[in-house]
């Protein structure tokens, strides 16, 4: 079947599981129903077990659901030390359901799958050695890919129903009361977690931290907690940036930015009060600081900033040039030590920020989104999630959830990344709709979504914004690189991309070469 993005989904898998293709971005007005978690009532409030083994051993099932949050990062613990005790007790067919997987939990999430602990995942993403293992057949069922915002409505409505969440925190108290604003392994906002702590049916804290109660400010509260684990060290602060958060130097980048920059100051959305969203990229950052000049310069100050949070971010809180910060997830440590400092700092979970089936999410009220790109096409659709080689390489995030919400999403993106084209006729793999995206930066120019005709008639006499047809960039990095040679796949579908209100907006199929890896019966 093919949805209204023209991408042809498998029928067999479609009619099996009971998907939906993709058909708007429009969300309407639906009336939806929630879940609520099996709740075994506790008497007392001493939560802590002392092993970690016996909680696995008394709440787990073959069969079951777990989960994990991904605030740590690449200085994540947690998953590799639960999984370890998993797979030693033979635990079979468990789904995994992360809020998102980073490197450093690869290694023991393909172990899992060769040995049959793990047959099913549904994530924002994967990278790296698991998304190559992924991309060439490695697991029996495909891939679920998600937004932020789309996984808390899966969990809200049940269709992710997670039996035992496994959540990692800094600091908790006996009865369960934890933050991520405290201890030594401080990460802020517990955003992704709130969601797994607030539905799961068995809520297991890890932390290397226990205080005396009551702990506050709680994030994760004790009348969601079962029990309260303490291990030697939950996590490592210093790598939840891993390098992403570095300002960049790179003169691509930062004509780039300088071009985002004017594109939002010469916007109709650039005015006092206005609300944005950036990303952690050196791109991203470069924008911040020249959005800061412009703000200074002007004498504006934004209402809120949204999202994963970064410190030059909340640098603009401190100098009063940003009235709140939005945050459901930090990316540096600057930004996780400033949560405790500052009360304008609000810790959001994910369902607050985007959300599509809630009574208003955060991201509604943006009026200017920054985003990346893996490609782009003619048609402005947006990849993020598989490389030029159809190999699995990144996460559906928040893109799909800001694009959607904010008055005007912009996409910053080199024309060409080494011999692979950016901006391409058609993308691998679409996660956002170019239904969605109003603007394209690179450092040949910009272009401007033709519905968007408020925005080209804003742009069209400022200086220094070359504003050219998308398709001609497309012939720009075309000219630049060449045209590659098609992909060859199988038949198989790997992984399936659900769009934020659960329809299939894409399908991502077994990547063929001479490298193929074969599935295995456990």
């Amino acid at each position: 079947m093919e949805n209204k993005v023209k991408r042809e989904l498998p029928d067999d898998l479609m009619n099996k599981m009971g998907l939906k293709p993709f058909e708007t971005t429009e969300i309407g007005h639906p009336e939806v129903k929630r879940v609520a978690p099996t709740v075994r009532v506790t008497i007392g409030q001493n939560k802590v077990v002392a092993s970690l083994d016996e909680v696995i051993k008394n709440n787990l099932k073959d069969g079951m659901t777990i989960s994990f949050h991904h605030h740590f990062r690449s200085g994540d613990y947690i998953f590799n030390m639960v999984m370890d005790k998993i797979i030693a007790m033979g635990y079979k067919d468990l789904a995994l359901a992360p809020s998102s997987l980073t490197g450093v939990m690869n290694d023991k999430v393909i172990e899992a799958i060769k040995k049959g602990v793990i047959t099913n995942i549904t994530s924002s993403g994967m990278r790296g050695s698991l998304g190559d293992f992924v991309s060439h057949g490695g697991l029996k069922k495909p891939v679920i890919f998600r937004s932020h915002g789309n996984r808390a409505r899966s969990i809200e409505e049940g269709e992710i129903k997670i039996d035992v969440a496994f959540l990692g925190v800094p600091v908790s108290d006996p009865a369960g009361n934890a933050n991520g604003q405290d201890g030594d392994a401080v990460f802020g906002s517990l955003g992704y977690a709130l969601m797994d702590a607030q539905y799961a049916n068995k809520v297991v804290l890890l932390t290397d931290n226990i205080v005396d109660y009551p702990n506050t400010p709680a994030s994760i509260k004790q009348d969601q907690v079962d029990y309260v684990v303490k291990v030697d060290k939950v996590g490592d602060p210093d790598k939840i940036g891993s390098g992403a958060t570095r300002f960049t130097k790179d003169p691509k980048d930062l004509k780039i930015a300088q071009m985002v920059n004017q594109v939002i100051v010469n916007s109709p959305y650039y005015k006092q009060g206005f609300s944005f969203q950036t990303g952690s990229g050196g791109a991203a950052l470069a924008v911040t600081r020249y959005l800061r000049q412009s703000m200074i310069k002007d004498g504006i100050t934004a209402s809120f900033a949204l999202g994963g949070i970064t410190k030059p971010t909340t640098d603009l809180l401190e100098e009063g040039l940003v009235r709140k910060v939005m945050d459901v997830q930090d990316f540096d440590k600057g930004a996780a030590q400033s949560m405790a400092n500052n009360k304008n700092q609000q810790e959001i979970d994910a369902s607050w920020y985007a959300d599509p089936h809630n009574k208003g999410a955060v991201v509604n009220n943006l009026d200017v989104s920054i985003l990346s790109a893996l490609q782009i096409d003619t048609d402005f659709n947006v990849n993020v999630m598989t490389g030029s080689d159809g190999v699995i390489r990144g996460a559906v995030g928040g893109h799909q959830d800001a694009a959607a919400g904010a008055k005007m999403t912009i996409i910053t993106a080199p024309l060409v990344r080494g011999r692979n084209a950016t901006v391409v006729p058609s993308v691998e793999t679409i996660v956002t709709p170019g239904s969605s995206i109003d603007v394209l930066v690179t450092e040949r120019g910009i272009a401007i979504n033709p519905d968007r005709k408020d925005l080209i008639d804003a742009f069209k006499n400022v200086p220094g914004l070359n504003i050219l047809d998308i398709h001609d960039l497309q012939k720009m990095a075309e000219k630049q690189v060449g045209v590659p040679k098609p992909l060859e796949y199988t038949d198989r579908t790997v992984a399936l991309v659900e769009y934020r209100d659960g329809t299939i907006i894409d399908a991502i199929k077994e990547v063929k070469d001479t490298l193929k890896i074969v599935y295995v019966e456990p």
